[in-house]
């Protein structure tokens, strides 16, 4: 579950030479099923060697969505440079912030 940005693999060299764009597509499908996500919940996704893509409800919200992706990925520039050992956050802990906020038993934040 968890509320992590979506990363793809590489695409192959097949895949770039024939319908590059179509397999791009494809690739960000493929993490989206291969994790579980939501892509209402999660919208954005960075794509292996090409760079983020991001969607929202309208473009306004695309838009936003898309300077949130940049300031977290900011943020965790800026935590590697401090302490470049940095483990992830655990997946259960991860789990526990996005379910306590979003899930079908919620508590946490406003409603």
């Amino acid at each position: 579950m968890g509320a992590g940005t979506a990363c793809t693999r590489l695409l192959k060299p097949a895949e770039i030479k024939n319908d590059y764009e179509a397999n791009t597509g494809e690739v960000i499908i493929e993490t989206f099923k291969k994790l579980k996500y939501n892509p209402a919940q999660h919208p954005a996704v960075l794509v292996a060697s090409h760079g983020p893509f991001t969607w929202g409800k309208d473009a306004q919200d695309a838009v936003h969505n898309a300077l949130v992706l940049e300031f977290i990925a900011q943020l965790a520039s800026e935590t590697l440079k401090i302490n470049p050992k940095l483990k992830p956050m655990q997946s259960v802990l991860l789990d526990k912030h996005y379910l306590r906020k979003h899930g079908k038993n919620a508590y946490y934040g406003q409603h």
